[in-house]
């Protein structure tokens, strides 16, 4: 008689988890920034097409590693839910909180019920009037939301990043200063660093400035000339410089990537 199969809600939830985890580590990580005049969003991207970095709403952005197909989906539902809403009842009732919260519901369903969770990681992002009213939220592929203070940092290498960036960056910093802090943290520090060219990077911004549609892109040539403007940061201590790569040091730091994670 044949064995009937069985695991334990516990290993599938790990397994699931493991599965989803790999996968965004393939991808490049993801930066988002409060500054003095809205919220940026900078990664490395060398695809001018497969954008990582979207449009929601008139004060809303979007941001996310992983599986490009996944994520796509996930962002076109989101303009779907803000366009229904606010045409529903207003504008002004559109906002990150219900984004985000809507985006947890399909993320935690999927994780649970289905047999594959979805393989992305997710950034909602709403500028307000002043800086200490922007919302940063940051999802999970279980569903779970963190609420962020300033900044959320995406991807294989996120808690390394997130350190670093968390030592550098303070409220009231101009775009400039944001975006050479955030390509400085996606180059790498010590042994790992590396040179990336603007070309190869993806930049955006909520512009707390204009009126109704904030978002907007930055081409390479503002951003080279944001660059040149932000004035020289200090090196970085590397002290992992002379310690040995921990295991799947190579995944973790997004250095390999595939046509499903940009």
């Amino acid at each position: 008689m044949t064995q009937p199969f069985y695991v334990s809600p516990e290993q599938l939830m790990k397994d699931r988890a493991d599965f989803a985890r790999k996968g965004i580590a393939r991808g490049r990580s993801v930066v988002v920034l409060g500054y003095d005049e809205g919220i940026a969003f900078v990664t490395e991207n060398p695809s001018g097409a497969l954008h990582k970095i979207s449009e929601i709403y008139d004060r809303i952005g979007f941001a996310a590693v992983g599986k490009y197909n996944e994520f796509e989906n996930l962002r076109v539902a989101g303009v779907r839910y803000a366009d229904l809403r606010g045409y529903s009842y207003d504008r002004e009732d559109v906002n990150a909180r219900g984004l985000a919260n809507a985006y947890a519901q399909t993320l935690g369903a999927v994780f649970t019920t289905e047999s594959k969770p979805l393989e992305v990681e997710l950034a909602v992002a709403e500028v307000g009037a002043d800086q200490d009213s922007d919302q940063l939220y940051r999802l999970a592929y279980d569903g779970s939301v963190a609420d962020e203070p300033g900044f959320v940092v995406m991807g294989g290498a996120a808690d390394k990043l997130a350190e670093r960036v968390r030592a550098r960056w303070t409220p009231g910093m101009s775009l400039p200063e944001v975006l050479a802090l955030a390509v400085q943290v996606l180059s790498g520090t010590g042994k790992d660093a590396r040179t990336i060219e603007t070309t190869n990077l993806e930049a955006a911004v909520l512009d707390r400035t204009r009126t109704r549609r904030t978002f907007r892109r930055l081409s390479v040539h503002t951003l080279t000339e944001l660059l040149d403007q932000a004035p020289a940061q200090p090196p970085e201590q590397a002290e992992e410089a002379s310690q040995p790569p921990a295991e799947g040091t190579d995944a973790a730091n997004g250095t390999a990537s595939s046509p499903d994670h940009p």
